[in-house]
């Protein structure tokens, strides 16, 4: 009797020889044609041409080849002239991608992509494994396990890092400024992914909602928190959409419905086959309190459309860097064989007529070669085709959402990622908590000797540093010390409040609050600095 294995391998041996008898029809059929045509531009001549190496190759090769690694070449290398979101699946690469999509999985937490020959960290997800070891955005994965990942595909390196809950990876990062690679062991989790992690009342009346990605229930989670803050009569809202890869296009229009009512075109999808325009559907209360929506380079796709949305109904002040520039459509076809092929077919238009996509961002993922010179380029141009709000606003088309007021991040130094990769802060506080107890106030604040204290124990972990290093990273030591014990005694929504204290793109959004009393004098407010620059 035959093996699950074996069956398999007999079905796939049996499909092959279906293509490779499909081919040898569709060239003879395409013979007649071919000599009517004898350059060679129509599709059953190219197959023609397909089939005819194909065979010759098997017979000639060196060695036996896998007609299936041959055909699973051949598509991967076809697939690949396109872009980098359309993508080939084996069997078991499509259950393991479907399975994925369903939201609950053993691994670390972080969304990758491939740039040229590397896996590279896009974003760490918020409370997982990856994000509180410090992965951060722009990391490249070099090994998992000791195992090269250089030059693999994204599903591969995905399949590598995922695991049963409990059990361990190490991988090995490259980071950009840092000459050594840095090794990571980590242990996963099961993660499910909150869309809404975090929202409260600031203490200058304002809401704030921060939103890590567009899953199944990003809309109702929205509800929720709009209801209980406006319950707490905010006077405005922030949206933080930083480090939002995206997700599902439905629920952006659902969350953007919330703010701008029924019947309203959110977004268009134009590709060779068809346009589709898609609306608001939902009846929804009138909000008319001023309300931010941060961005940076790492929100993309689905927040792309939930900020520019906002930005050109001119419900909403978009603050922070120029998003990611993802507006491609992709749809997920299932193959005969029990496989998968992801292809873009279209792309995203937002109300005011911008194509949010920037096309750089595709080469640079398949590894092509782009000058600093040529992204320029792009962006000027883009910054010179300017559209219109609803109210004659100017905003700039293509390459992500340029923000009405751009705000710099705060930069991490050296001495700040080698305490969070070393896992220092964590390990402190759990020894400073089994020591000395868990009574620790909301309101507790890092005293000096516990400051030095801390540096005592960074060295004696092998860390080496000097006293202009450690000054200059000292605000960060301290609201992380700090943050880490309130966290670990009264929750991550209270360590979360305690971080956001050094966050200047949020910072500078809450003191909008404080100096203007409505969205009209923010947006007057940031197009004046606009035109200074």
């Amino acid at each position: 009797m035959t093996t699950k294995k074996q069956r398999f391998t007999l079905i796939t041996i049996a499909s092959v020889w279906f293509l490779l008898g499909l081919l040898l029809f569709v060239a003879t059929d395409a013979y007649a044609q071919t000599q009517a045509n004898p350059s060679g531009g129509d599709l059953y001549s190219q197959i023609s041409l397909f089939s005819e190496v194909l065979i010759k190759l098997r017979d000639a090769y060196v060695t036996d080849l896998s007609d299936e690694e041959l055909i699973k070449a051949a598509i991967e290398g076809m697939l690949g002239s396109t872009d980098p979101h359309t993508n080939y699946f084996t069997p078991e690469e499509f259950n393991d991608f479907t399975t994925s999509t369903r939201g609950s999985f053993g691994g670390l937490g972080i969304q990758i992509d491939k740039k040229g020959d590397y896996i590279t960290v896009i974003s760490p997800i918020e409370g997982t494994p990856a994000f509180r070891m410090g992965i951060s955005a722009g990391d490249r994965i070099l090994k998992v396990d000791g195992q090269s990942v250089v030059g693999s595909s994204t599903d591969e390196a995905i399949r590598r890092m995922r695991g049963d809950v409990g059990t361990k990876v190490t991988i090995t990062i490259g980071r950009p400024g840092v000459t050594e690679p840095l090794d990571f062991e980590i242990t996963r989790e099961e993660i499910q992914i909150k869309s809404i992690p975090y929202y409260f009342k600031l203490d200058n009346g304002a809401g704030y909602i921060r939103i890590s990605q567009f899953n199944e229930n990003t809309a109702t989670e929205l509800r929720t928190a709009l209801a209980n803050l406006e319950g707490q009569n905010m006077s405005g809202l922030i949206i933080d959409l930083r480090w939002n890869p995206g997700g599902l296009l439905d629920q952006a229009v659902d969350t953007v419905n919330e703010f701008i009512g029924s019947g309203k075109l959110v977004v268009e999808t134009r590709g060779r086959r068809e346009n589709r325009p898609i609306y608001t559907r939902r009846n929804t209360p009138e909000r008319n309190y001023p309300i931010i929506v941060l961005v940076n380079e790492a929100s993309a796709s689905a927040s792309e459309i939930f900020a520019g949305s906002l930005q050109d109904w001119d419900k909403g002040l978009v603050m922070g860097k120029t998003s990611f520039g993802k507006g491609s459509v992709q749809q997920l076809i299932r193959l005969g064989n029990g496989g998968g092929i992801k292809v873009t077919t279209s792309y995203y238009y937002i109300k005011s007529g911008r194509c949010i996509h920037k096309m750089s961002n595709d080469k640079l993922l398949l590894g092509k070669e782009i000058s600093e010179a040529e992204i320029e380029q792009e962006d000027q141009r883009n910054h010179e085709q300017i559209y219109r709000t609803v109210n004659g606003r100017e905003v700039y088309g293509g390459g992500g959402i340029t923000p009405d007021y751009t705000v710099e991040a705060n930069l991490l130094t050296n001495l700040g990622v080698e305490l969070r990769r070393n896992n220092v802060f964590f390990d402190f506080t759990v020894d400073y908590l089994v020591d000395r107890g868990h009574d620790i106030p909301l309101d507790f604040q890092v005293s000096n000797a516990l400051y030095n204290e801390f540096l005592g124990y960074a060295r004696s972990k092998g860390l080496s540093f000097n006293q202009a290093e450690a000054d200059s990273a000292q605000s960060f030591i301290r609201n992380t010390i700090r943050s880490e014990l309130i966290g670990k005694v009264h929750g991550d929504l209270e360590a979360y409040k305690v971080t956001i204290a050094n966050d200047v793109q949020l910072q500078t959004a809450i003191d909008f609050f404080d100096r203007f009393r409505t969205l009209q004098e923010m947006f007057d407010y940031a197009a004046s600095q606009s035109r200074r620059r």
